[in-house]
This record gives structure tokens, sequence and C-alpha cells, in this order.
């Protein structure tokens, strides 16, 4: 049956059903008995009909039209093509001077022009979607608003994998309505009833990221143990090749929002320039670097001091973007010999600092002194080595453990910002900023891999304590932001990310074994008490700082009251020369920098 969707074949079926309406607009007009003169006149006319009809269907691209996939706007665009086609049609009649022409059938023609083709679409767009649901596979649950489960039916149209059988609103008053012939069998709260009813496994989320009560709907959903799917981000859709339905990830059930970057201003920015990334191996600092790849940068710079994850960096961005020069170099950023030496060589237009040591307890006890050698005094290093070689932009990843820290990571990297703002004041030509966030999920040292492991392992999951919250974000979002964040603000600003909703570690775990296809029972959750440093839940602003908005949605200026800033000889001076033990000293010394520090 494959001839039946050649274009031209469809053409000619259209011209047929033009010309039967033709004969039909004659029959209605005399009562269903044509007269033998009207005879010869509608067979003398019939040519003009064709060929007026052929014209505007060419005109307006009628022939392009796929009758299995016809919807309202390949319907408006045949009722432009009859419209015209009709107009013709009058047109050459008329200077035919056909004698007792009935005129009322020129205006009967086109309507039934119009009715005829679009049944015929109809028809066959109905037949091909029985035959193609005659051998779907999987049943599947539609969960959302009815405008959100129409947007899941239009997508799954033409999939050979999953039929649709029911939806699920959490709008109780579409309870009982019906979709495209989907019915709304019941809200989210009856998942379970009406999966084992219509003996369906998987769940398919309409509801975007984002929604309104989304992660509510969706834990009770998961606590069912039906598999719960997605529609691919748009991203996805150009990555993969008719793409489907995938399984549902962490990501979506935090459920944030897409980031909307200013592409052109980036571009700007970005495009033909050399950029240097300190941290290039690490999960921040790599998705930085795929992020300003695609910027088009002449020449990217990657820093670190891991040479696994260099070398993992370089082959990827190699294969991903064979134009771009990449250069890849092993160095710490505690020495400013070689950093100056790297940034002064390539000269970069704007420099992107995510090296640190990020891990609580870790820098806690035992290694204090690390954590001040590499987030204070690298984070120095690294701002004056962009002021020194002229770079016209510097941007610091930093963390809300900064605010009111209770930990020596907290503490140390809030006096890296402070160092940030010095080099702001001692390097007028360059831009610095900082940029705040919290957890990232997936990123090393964060408790994702960490439960993910123990899940792999049967568990039991280990959470510190049931009350504690963080807050989280994407990987990519927050390489997006930081990205952002450097085209905007003063130099010396400090920006603060839109984090959403803090989110219970505790609730995170759950949802975390509920996707792996467990439950409690099969995989326990113990409580292993705050660790060293640990606080119950972090802040994006300090007491003594409030924030205005930027033009951004997502992005928000710190603003506080401290007045003057570090001597940077001294905080250099007392880094180098300190004993790493006792590290009480380490924290006595902190507070006298960093007031705000409380050690808990």
């Amino acid at each position: 049956m494959h001839f039946l969707r050649s274009p031209l074949v469809l053409f000619v079926a259209d011209l047929a059903l033009a010309l039967l309406a033709w004969w039909l607009a004659f029959w209605l007009r005399f009562n269903l008995d044509i007269p033998e003169e009207f005879v010869q006149l509608a067979l003398a006319s019939s040519p003009w009909c064709v060929l007026a009809y052929g014209v505007g269907f060419a005109f307006a691209r009628i022939d392009r039209q796929v009758w299995s996939y016809i919807g309202l706007p390949e319907l408006r665009q045949l009722a432009i093509g009859i419209v015209l086609s009709g107009t013709l049609t009058a047109a050459g009649v008329l200077m035919l001077r056909l004698h007792a022409f009935p005129r009322s059938t020129l205006l009967l023609q086109p309507l039934l022009a119009l009715v005829l083709m679009g049944a015929a679409r109809a028809g066959w767009r109905t037949f091909a979607e029985r035959r193609l649901v005659a051998r779907q596979g999987k049943p599947v649950l539609i969960l959302g608003t009815l405008p959100q489960a129409s947007d899941a039916l239009r997508a799954l149209k033409g999939s050979s994998q999953w039929q649709p059988v029911g939806i699920l609103s959490p709008q109780p008053d579409e309870v009982g309505r019906s979709l495209q012939s989907v019915r709304v069998w019941g809200t989210p709260a009856e998942t379970a009833r009406v999966a084992q009813t219509l003996a369906v496994r998987a769940l398919l989320v309409a509801s975007p990221p984002g929604a309104s009560g989304r992660r509510e709907m969706l834990l009770q959903a998961a606590d069912t143990g039906v598999a719960l799917l997605t529609l691919p981000r748009p991203d996805e859709w150009l990555k993969s090749d008719g793409a489907g339905p995938r399984r549902l990830e962490l990501e979506d059930l935090l459920g944030r929002e897409s980031v909307q970057l200013d592409v052109a201003s980036l571009s700007g920015l970005l495009s033909g320039q050399t950029v240097l990334v300190t941290g290039a191996g690490g999960s921040i600092g790599a998705q930085l670097c795929r992020q300003i790849a695609r910027f088009g940068v002449r020449r990217l710079v990657c820093v670190d001091i891991c040479e696994f994850a260099v070398y993992q960096l370089e082959q990827e961005l190699r294969e991903a973007h064979p134009q771009m020069q990449g250069c890849y170099y092993t160095a710490n950023v505690r020495e400013p010999a070689r950093l100056l030496a790297i940034a002064d060589k390539h000269r970069p237009a704007v420099v992107f600092h995510a090296a640190a040591y990020k891990h609580v307890p870790l820098m806690e006890e035992l290694n204090a002194i690390e954590a001040l050698r590499t987030n204070v005094a690298g984070s120095w290093h690294a701002a004056r080595a962009a002021g020194v070689c002229g770079a016209g932009r510097f941007v610091m990843i930093s963390t809300d453990k900064a605010v009111n820290p209770t930990n020596v990571m907290g503490a140390s990297k809030r006096l890296a910002e402070l160092m940030v703002q010095s080099a702001a004041q001692a390097f007028a030509g360059t831009h610095y900023v900082s940029v705040r966030f919290g957890n990232v999920l997936g990123s090393s040292g964060s408790v994702v891999p960490l439960f993910t492991r123990q899940i792999a392992t049967g568990g039991p999951v280990t959470v510190t304590h049931p009350d504690i919250v963080r807050y989280f974000m994407t990987i990519a979002e927050a390489a997006q932001l930081v990205l952002q964040a450097g085209l905007m603000g003063r130099s010396g600003q400090i920006f603060v990310m839109d984090m959403g909703e803090p989110v219970k570690i505790i609730e995170l775990a759950r949802m975390m074994i509920r996707l792996s296809g467990k439950t409690e029972l099969e995989i326990p959750i113990s409580y292993t008490g705050l660790r060293p440093g640990e606080k119950l839940f972090e802040e994006l602003l300090a007491n003594d700082e409030s924030s205005v908005a930027t033009p951004h949605p997502k992005l928000r200026i710190a603003k506080t009251s401290r007045q003057g800033l570090p001597d940077v000889a001294s905080v250099l001076q007392w880094i180098g020369d300190a004993d790493p033990e006792p590290e009480e000293a380490i924290r006595a010394w902190l507070r006298t920098l960093v007031p705000e520090y409380l050690v808990r």
C-alpha cells in the first residue's frame, strides 16, 4: 500500500474528489435530477474545474500533505487551497459566458469539496492509526491534566512500543472524561487500582518539570511499583533519532525547569575566544567545558591536577568538537608560577575557576590546611593570573556552604570570595564575579552516587539525619547559570542561584529506592548522625546579607554589609607558614577573617 502514499497519487485523488464535488453541486442544485441541458454545461465546465483546482492546490502546496498525520494546520491549509481553487473556477466559468449557468453551484462545490477531502483525510488517518494500534506493544497510563495528556498522546502517535490505555489526572473534575478516545480513569492516588484493572506496568509522566504538585504526584505513583516513564527533554530529542519515552530519572523527579540562556550575548563573549577553566576534570569543571565548547571558542585551556580526569576530558572534547583547539594541562592551582605561565602563554579572554576542595567532613578533620591552600590561596593565584594576563572576565565557583559557615570548607570558600573581591580592586581591567549554588546531582562527593552504590549492593542507604535538607540542581543547569552570571553585574559581585525548594535527604533516598524498582522493605534506610561540620540545612544568604534581582529569573546578587577586605599578602603568608596541626588554630584564624563562621 506504499503507492497510496505517493504525492502524485494523493494529488490525483484530490482532483477526483474536486470533480465529484462539482457534479454533486449540480445534483443538489436540481433536487437530485439534473436536466439534460445542464448535464452538458457540467461536462463542458468540468475540465476548467479540474484545471483550477490543480493550479490552486499546487499554489497552496496541498500535494505535500501526509494524510496519515492530518491535523488542524493541514485542514486550514486545505481550506485555503479550496477557497483559492473555487475562486479560480468561478472566474473561469464567468469568463466562458456559459448561457444560464447555475451560479449557486459555484458556492456549493467548494463546500462539498472541503467535506469530501476532509473526510477522506480523516478516514485515512483513522485507518492508519487502527493498523498501528493493532501492532502496538505495552499498554501505558498517562499521568497529567488533559492538556498535558494531549501533548503526550501527540508524542506517542506513531509509536510501535506503547499504547495509551488511560489517563490519571490530578484534577478530580476531569475524571470520567475522555481525550482522543482515551479515558480518564482516576487520580494519581488511584494508580495502583487503575494499573491493576488495565494490566499496565508503566506510567508516562506528562506533567512538565516545575508543574505544581508534580513531585507529590510522582511519589504517589512510585509507591505502587509501576515503572515511571517520561518524554525526552528537547536536548534529548536532538541527540537521538526518534527518541521515545524513557525511564524517569532523579533529575526529573526534582522538577528543575530548563535554564534560559542569553545565547546571543554568550556567543559574543565566547565565540572565537580563548577560555581557561581550572578544575576542568571535576564534575562542574567538565560540564563547564562542554557548555563552553558549544559556543565555538577558538581555544579551550583545561587545567586540573588529576591526570586521568584531564585525559578523559581530552578524549571526550576531541571527539565532540574536533574543530576546537584544546590545551590540556595537569597543573595545581596552588602553584602560582605554573598557573601564571599557562595564562600568560594563552592570554584567555575569560577564566572560570572551578578548582576546589568541597567535601565537608574530609576538610573538617585532618585536612583543614589543605582546604586553605587550595580554596583560598589557589583562588587568589587563579584570580591574579587572570588579572596579570589581561583576561576580560573571571568567574569563581563558590558554594552555599560559604553562607554562615559551620565548617572549614565553607569558611575557606567564603574567604575565597573575599580574595576574589580583593582581586577586583587590584586588577581593574578584569571583571571578577563569584557564583554560589548548592548541591549538584551526580557530582563527585554528592550523596547521589553514594546512594546509587548502596542500593546496588542491597543497602542499607545511609542518611545522616531524618530532618536534614539540601538544595539540589542538575550539573547542566549549574554550568549554564555560571556562564550566564559571567555576563552580568559589576566586578566584585557575588551571584546567588535560585535553587528552588530544598529537598529532604530522606525523601531523596526514598525516591532513588523507588526508581530502582525496590521498596524500603528490600532496601532499608539507616541514620548515622550528623558528620563533623555538617548542619541540618543550608542557606543562600548570610545573616548580614540581602539580595537584589537581576534580569535573569534564576540569578540574584548578594548584598553584604561587611566593611573592608582581608590583606592578601598576610593571608597568603599565614597559609604558607601555618602548621597543619593543631587544627583548632586554623579554625581560630579563620574566625578572625570570617566572623560569621561558627564552629559546632
